[in-house]
């Protein structure tokens, strides 16, 4: 393997601002991970910085279909007996042979790592029991019987037990424990700067183009085209809408867009204890409003999503009405996107006792995904136009807000889920399920929705093996929860990467901005 010394690596960050040579590839991204550690969290920015270095049992290409990654075969053996079989040949960036045993203390470190702000607990909580066969065969035993165990489990990124054990998040992140069996190997992270990776030269698949990759993290919008226009860096992500039109008429840049899986949601903390809601007047009021469906189904009415796509997106996404867009397994035809209605606004919210309305206060990301400061502030006018009193609004570096969502910090705020498995199941279980950490059900549920029968109907629509079958119990399933507003869907973005001429690349509907779907134009 080529070294890659601490001299050619002082040159790279001293050259930062320099077009890219021949085999280098420097990409500004719009956002950046919490941690080097691939099991830290489930959120976007880490995955697709995790994916670079790590590998899963599963992957999924630009369209979210599952392909063989670290598992080539699996076969269920009964209802609640599956049996894999491991890639061999493989070998982690330290030359150690990737083993059975690797995929087995991997899965039972996923739903413990301490201070994780969005667990893989969820992608494990099916297994009952694990025995290894050989050193590329696991036999699972499942708690209950379970379809899409493979798709569920091969989520998890896929650590060195002998890297790994003993070590924390902080050792990822130095370098240390940052030893995976993807395509490229760790090198630096300077948080709130940059990541720098090499190549894998013994990489199991197909070896990315470009040699040495530096991601600048460049959170500002204006800064960020600037630095494509300027040529320090050769590609963008979350290209803003509203540059779109000049950069496609740049005969120096191409631009590659495509739709994409990811839900932006309103979510209306339904905790007893639920903060910053009040009455027209300040004061706090005795109960949680948001508690009572008719006020999360008003306050879900009182949304123009096309007016929000149109004038704050430029056109960029798809006006939601449930957890998956059309096209994916599990959507519901029979959900309707929601219309604005001021007439029926008014009587559902007198109807619940609030005819005056009450006040709110929205929180968002400000650096997340393509202009959601400005789509947190549009919903707060829309909100006051539709009868709220909109106490104020507050955008945060997700950093920052992702850590107060989970805490119980806000009443109502902008979030997202980005679907990874390619069908409903996933985000129906993890993000409506009525939280409960101890059967890792819920895990994303931050704003404390809870319906028994809901409940009810994903469990058992995930334990159907007949795909017909199962589809119809996901879409009931999403009847109930959508029915009553569990929380409110606004769009599914789409999005736009932007690349010097020369650079290809491959735009993926799960977001991610990967290396190695990067390439010289031939």
């Amino acid at each position: 393997m080529k070294p890659f010394s601490s001299l050619f690596l002082a040159a790279a960050l001293a050259a930062a601002s320099l077009p890219a040579l021949a085999q280098d590839l420097t990409i500004g991204r719009g956002n950046e991970p919490q941690s080097i550690d691939p099991q830290f969290s489930r959120t976007g920015p880490n995955q697709m910085t995790a994916l670079h270095v790590f590998d899963r049992l599963l992957l999924t290409d630009a369209n979210v279909r599952a392909t063989p990654g670290l598992a080539v075969s699996w076969e269920a053996l009964d209802d609640l007996t599956w049996e894999v079989k491991l890639r061999e040949g493989v070998t982690f960036h330290d030359g150690t042979p990737f083993t059975a045993a690797d995929v087995v203390y991997s899965l039972e470190r996923a739903p413990d790592v301490p201070n994780s702000p969005a667990s893989f607990a969820q992608s494990v909580a099916d297994v009952a029991a694990m025995e290894i066969v050989d050193d590329h065969t696991i036999r699972f035993t499942t708690k209950a019987p379970t379809p899409l165990f493979m798709e569920t489990i091969g989520t998890v990124y896929i650590v060195s037990k002998a890297a790994t054990e003993g070590r924390e998040s902080a050792d990822f992140n130095s370098g240390e424990a940052a030893i995976g069996t993807g395509p490229y190997r760790f090198v630096s992270w300077a948080p709130g700067d940059r990541i720098e990776l090499v190549r894998n030269e013994d990489y199991w698949g197909e070896k990315p183009h470009f040699a040495n990759v530096t991601m600048r993290f460049i959170d500002n919008d204006a800064a960020r085209v600037a630095a494509l226009l300027s040529g320090a860096v050769d590609l963008i992500d979350l290209v803003p809408p509203a540059d779109l039109p000049a950069l496609r008429a740049n005969a120096r840049i191409d631009v590659f867009e495509t739709a994409t899986v990811r839900l932006v949601y309103l979510a209306l903390n339904q905790a007893d204890d639920a903060p910053h809601l009040t009455d027209v007047a300040g004061n706090p009021l005795p109960e949680n409003p948001l508690q009572d469906a008719r006020v999360r189904n008003a306050v879900s009415m009182m949304i123009d999503r096309e007016a929000l796509i149109d004038r704050v997106l430029y056109g960029s996404g798809g006006a939601a009405s449930q957890i998956v867009p059309e096209g994916v397994f599990g959507f519901n035809p029979d959900i309707a996107v929601p219309r604005p209605d001021p007439e029926a606004v008014r009587a559902l919210l007198a109807e619940a006792g609030y005819p005056d309305g009450f006040g709110i206060t929205i929180h968002g990301s400000n650096d997340r995904f393509s202009q959601d400061g400005d789509v947190a502030q549009a919903v707060g006018q829309l909100l006051a136009r539709g009868g709220l009193t909109v106490n104020g609004v507050e955008t945060l570096p997700y950093s920052v807000f992702a850590k107060g969502a989970g805490d119980n910090q806000y009443g109502a705020f902008l979030f997202s889920y980005g679907n990874s498995t390619g069908e409903a199941s996933r985000g129906l279980e993890s993000v409506l399920h009525t939280f409960d950490e101890e059967n890792d059900r819920g895990t994303l549920n931050r704003f404390r929705y809870s319906n028994p029968e809901f409940d009810a109907a994903i469990t058992d629509a995930k334990q159907i093996f007949d795909p017909q079958e199962r589809e119809a119990a996901l879409q009931a399933a999403a009847a109930i929860a959508f029915g009553e507003s569990g929380l409110v869907p606004l769009y599914f973005q789409s999005l736009a990467w932007a690349a010097r001429d020369g650079i290809v690349f491959e735009p993926r509907r799960d977001e991610r901005t990967l290396a190695m779907g990067a390439r010289e134009a031939e």
